[in-house]
């Protein structure tokens, strides 16, 4: 606008020719023609540029892009992941991770602009204040997609956090991923922020005042916290534990991660939070792995004793053999009408009666479902073998991989050599070993009864035996004074004159 501004005041004051202007200006005619027709700038149209070296990786980040379609929307890949899996999986495509950004920014153009908020910078002293919230993602698990909810604490001082996976965010969950966040950080927070989680809130009151279930507020005492909530719909006053959520599930659980079991994945997530403490958080002059070293020192020091985590439930076995806790049913070895104790835990429940543990189950968090356990009905099957075969434990332990197929064909040789009924209760018998010497020896029994062709209860327990036996190690016994009865070894020397009596061609019958 200034150059054109000067050719015009040129042209119209100065008395100069068009010629003249543009070689006192060291610029073209056209561009003196342009200025003395309009005093606004043609608009330039802007030169498409190659890009030799984003090409080879363009197929490969709209592949990326299509299948985010498909996959959770808090676990689609950002530019950044996306940079960093091509240095992974392309190195030989050498491309900066600005050029990444533009070309994802011009591929999601259609989805529109995110509003944006603007947040005032905190500071922190150290081991004052840590941030939990739940958050979702999913996990291949045994081959089958499942949703995880994931509990997060961040310490907002070091920027250090703990995270924790289950497959359901109940009570239990919740004040045990607490124990294991404080065993994490080696010390206790002096005050944490929640939102109104129904964990620990009952009712939301006015202004910051919350009515806390009793299991909370016990727990909050045993650790000496203090604990504080945010306004409801306003996740932003604790926004270092939201950012966290999202950063850890871009990073960490995209793709979507496939492991074996729950414990396997818990593994993963601790690896994943080790090396998120070398790297550094904004400006910060420290890692997050030495801010959490210095503020260990500032945190209280962990309680001798951990809190008693579970929910605890008084209810009676009914005539199905099993006792309701919640709204599901789990079977217990015991007669109709005791009442137990039920102990709920975060992923499990534990039966006790008289102080001991009789049975433990797999949590379920469906309802109405029966857990139920073919052991615990060995006693009531051997007075009833005609409901073995169709009993509901039977298909349980089936679709659990408990019962092999070997099971099965040594039952049909027993009810082939005995009968159904005798067969059926010789096989329960063969079960009921399984308490003795566990149920994979007795699998183990069975496959060699099988080979040698022993269809028979007693053939199984002597297996069973005889590996037991063989297992055992001798123990050396201390004989002390006993030493001075010690006498030489037997021998059959003095035995040979016999022979002499005998002719030497005799023949002795």
């Amino acid at each position: 606008m200034e150059l054109f501004e000067q050719i015009r005041r040129e042209y119209e004051h100065g008395g100069g020719t068009i010629r003249g202007i543009a070689k006192k200006l060291g610029i073209h005619r056209r561009m003196v023609r342009e200025a003395v027709l309009s005093a606004i700038p043609v608009e330039r149209k802007t030169p498409v540029r190659e890009r030799p070296k984003l090409a080879p990786a363009m197929a490969f980040i709209d592949a990326l892009l299509e299948a985010d379609c498909k996959a959770p929307r808090k676990q689609r890949h950002t530019a950044h992941r996306i940079w960093c899996r091509i240095r992974a999986e392309m190195p030989e495509v050498k491309v900066a991770e600005s050029t990444i950004r533009r070309h994802v920014r011009e591929r999601k153009i259609k989805l529109g602009l995110t509003r944006r908020e603007t947040f005032i910078p905190q500071s922190y002293s150290w081991g004052a204040e840590a941030q939990v919230d739940w958050y979702e993602a999913y996990a291949e698990i045994c081959g089958e997609r499942q949703k995880t909810y994931l509990f997060c604490m961040r310490s907002m001082a070091s920027g250090g956090a703990f995270h924790r996976a289950f497959p359901h965010a109940s009570q239990q969950a919740f004040l045990e991923a607490h124990e294991l966040a404080f065993a994490y950080f080696g010390g206790v927070f002096t005050k944490l922020r929640y939102d109104n989680l129904k964990s620990a809130v009952k009712k939301i009151l006015r202004g910051y005042q919350r009515e806390e279930t009793t299991r909370f507020i016990a727990f909050r005492s045993h650790w000496g916290f203090a604990s504080e909530f945010c306004t409801p719909g306003e996740g932003h006053e604790k926004g270092g534990v939201e950012g966290e959520g999202g950063y850890f599930r871009r990073n960490h659980l995209v793709p979507v991660p496939q492991v074996a079991s729950w414990e396997e994945l818990n593994v993963l997530l601790r690896e994943a939070s080790k090396q998120d403490e070398q790297r550094m958080i904004g400006e910060r002059t420290q890692t997050v792995g030495a801010g959490m070293h210095t503020e260990r020192e500032h945190l209280r020091t962990l309680a001798e004793e951990g809190f008693d985590l579970a929910a605890v439930h008084f209810p009676h076995v009914n005539a199905s053999g099993c006792i309701r806790v919640l709204t599901n049913f789990y079977s217990v070895p015991l007669p109709v009408g005791v009442e137990v104790q039920a102990k709920v835990y975060s992923t499990y429940v534990e039966i006790w009666h008289q102080g001991q543990c009789v049975a433990r189950h797999e949590r379920c968090f469906d309802r109405q479902q029966k857990v139920l356990d073919l052991e615990h009905y060995l006693e009531a099957l051997t007075k009833k073998p005609g409901a073995f075969a169709g009993s509901t434990p039977l298909e349980q332990w089936r679709a659990q991989g408990r019962w092999p197929a070997s099971f099965d064909r040594f039952w049909e040789m027993l009810k082939q050599r005995q009968g159904r009924h005798s067969g059926t209760r010789a096989m329960i018998e063969v079960l009921l070993l399984g308490r003795q010497h566990g149920f994979p020896s007795v699998r183990i029994a069975i496959e060699k009864a099988l080979e040698m062709s022993c269809f028979d209860v007693e053939a199984v327990r002597l297996l069973l035996d005889a590996e037991g036996l063989g297992r055992r190690e001798p123990e050396p016994v201390e004989i002390g004074a006993l030493r001075c009865y010690d006498r030489p070894q037997p021998t059959t020397r003095n035995y040979d004159q016999l022979l002499r009596n005998y002719p030497v061609t005799g023949v002795v019958q």
